[in-house]
């Protein structure tokens, strides 16, 4: 790229040493454009004259420009087309919830309004899992950790973001350092996210996930599981065959004990492939020494797929299982944004596939905690 986004951490500090500028100054340029994400760089106030020569030459504000957001029918999804500069486009996905409308423990939930978003870490994916629209397009580009926070700047217009979950477009454990960078900046100043308010999701990358604790400590895993065996998530999940089960509990045991953490436990409902009740108990027994939360997706139909949504009664039927036999916490994932392909697995930019909603162009496809 001809210029780099001044959200390219790495690339913006390396410049500033090089430069002999103070790296103190890299949270200033990060607010201001924060704010004012259409500014010229020479209006980030009270920089050394060093610091401009060195912004105009190699950075912009911002690499990506947004190019629709289409709000849903429920009133509460609203999908981001990102353009980028490569010419390639992603999509991010804002999902609001009033917390106090749910309950937890039998007792009314603290807090109110506040919204998630959803990004993506890649243009495309290579994982192939036969559920998800995005794997339809093949892997393109690894996205830098500028683009992936400049997901967060352009949000931020529409809605004041607390929590975000790399569960977009793209592998996130496969563009790893960017993924550590980007988390790094958002936690940081200005933006100030919480660590236990962002969830990294992965299809089981495990020698990844041997390291990630120590690199993002207090940051939320969560394993798209989808089976409750090898055979099963082979057929579903073709790149399951890589990342054998059994090494995968292995990893997310030893990720358990050093962090303390619970791990979320993603699990599609697909009809009569996984959604059995000896399927809940294969999970429920996989599951039981664990500390998890599984949270169960009904399957948002792509057209790439044979594969059917699960009836509410198996739904039902396999949470009682895991709830009543196995004292596991499980939940059922609120379908959020369907209408405009915004909701789980259904995240795909491919011109072929464009509509148009509301007056907006509209790409096809995400995944949404």
């Amino acid at each position: 790229m001809a210029f780099r986004s001044v959200f390219d951490a790495g690339a913006l500090r390396s410049e500033f040493e090089a430069s002999g500028i103070s790296t103190r100054f890299i949270p200033i340029i990060w607010k201001h454009v924060f704010q004012n994400p259409r500014c010229q760089l020479d209006e980030v106030p009270s920089l050394p004259a060093a610091a401009y020569a060195v912004l105009r030459s190699k950075f912009k504000p911002m690499t990506s420009s947004l190019s629709s957001a289409v709000d849903a029918k429920d009133g509460v999804t609203t999908k981001l087309l990102i353009h980028l500069q490569n010419g390639s486009s992603v999509e991010a996905v804002i999902m609001r919830y009033d917390t106090t409308l749910g309950k937890y423990d039998g007792k009314p939930r603290p807090g109110g309004l506040r919204s998630t978003l959803c990004v993506s870490s890649q243009v495309g994916c290579k994982m192939g899992c036969k559920f998800c629209a995005t794997g339809t397009m093949g892997f393109k580009n690894n996205l830098s950790s500028g683009e992936i926070v400049e997901q967060l700047v352009h949000a931020s217009r529409i809605s004041h973001i607390r929590n975000v979950v790399f569960m977009g477009m793209g592998e996130p454990l496969n563009n790893y350092n960017a993924l550590v960078e980007a988390v790094q900046i958002i936690t940081g100043h200005p933006f100030q996210l919480s660590p236990k308010r962002i969830t990294v999701s992965t299809v089981g990358i495990i020698h990844a996930i041997n390291k990630i604790h120590n690199d993002l400590p207090n940051v939320n895993l969560a394993i798209s599981l989808h089976a409750p065996d090898q055979e099963i998530r082979c057929q579903i999940m073709p790149a399951a065959r890589a990342f054998p089960l059994v090494k995968l509990m292995d990893a997310l045991k030893l990720y358990q004990n050093d962090s303390q953490q619970k791990i979320f436990v993603e699990y599609i409902m697909l009809d009569g492939v996984n959604d059995q009740e000896e399927h809940a108990h294969q999970l429920g027994k996989l599951l039981e020494t664990f500390k998890v939360v599984v949270n169960l997706i009904p399957f948002n139909p792509i057209a790439s797929s044979s594969f059917q949504t699960s009836t509410k009664q198996n739904v039902t039927k396999f949470q009682k299982v895991l709830r009543g036999l196995y004292n596991i916490r499980t939940t059922v994932r609120k379908q959020m944004g369907d209408d405009i392909s915004g909701a789980c697995g259904q995240l795909v930019v491919s011109l072929s596939q464009q509509r148009s909603v509301g007056g907006a162009s509209l790409l096809t496809d995400i995944e949404d905690l």
